[in-house]
């Protein structure tokens, strides 16, 4: 595993949590519990990409200068929301279309298969359109 996967996963890791803790504790508030579940995920998934941007820009890519910090950002949320839809469409099906709804069975539709999706595509996103390394202009000779 080389070290800009390991940051990365690290990265995600500590997103992961955010992600979960929030998605848990906003699914026991009164005003959150009667809705739908997805609600729920997408705020959760709102505050973990405050820490993922910051851990990726910061541990992952530190290294990198791409284009401009608005195209980074407006890339990185647009990468955010694509991987959104997986955990979002793993919840309805399993929730909506399947029935399954228990705690338990959205943490695992949501939180592990929409997730585990979810992170291989931001991390190939990331690599090639979020956090590119400019390459170095020679000097003519």
């Amino acid at each position: 595993m080389t070290p800009e996967i390991l940051a990365f996963l690290t990265v995600g890791g500590a997103g992961y949590i955010v992600d979960v803790l929030a998605f848990n504790y906003l699914r026991t508030l009164p005003a959150l519990a009667a809705m739908d579940p997805s609600v729920a995920k997408v705020i959760a998934v709102a505050a973990a990409m405050v820490v993922t941007y910051i851990g990726n820009q910061t541990l992952t890519w530190r290294g990198s200068a791409g284009p401009g910090r608005r195209r980074q950002v407006a890339l990185f949320v647009a990468f955010n929301v694509i991987g959104l839809g997986f955990s979002i469409a793993t919840l309805v099906v399993s929730h909506d279309l399947l029935g399954l709804t228990s705690r338990l069975a959205d943490n695992i539709s949501a939180n592990v298969i929409g997730l585990a999706l979810g992170t291989a595509f931001r991390y190939l996103t990331y690599k090639k359109y979020v956090f590119v390394y400019d390459e170095p202009v020679l000097a003519p000779v």
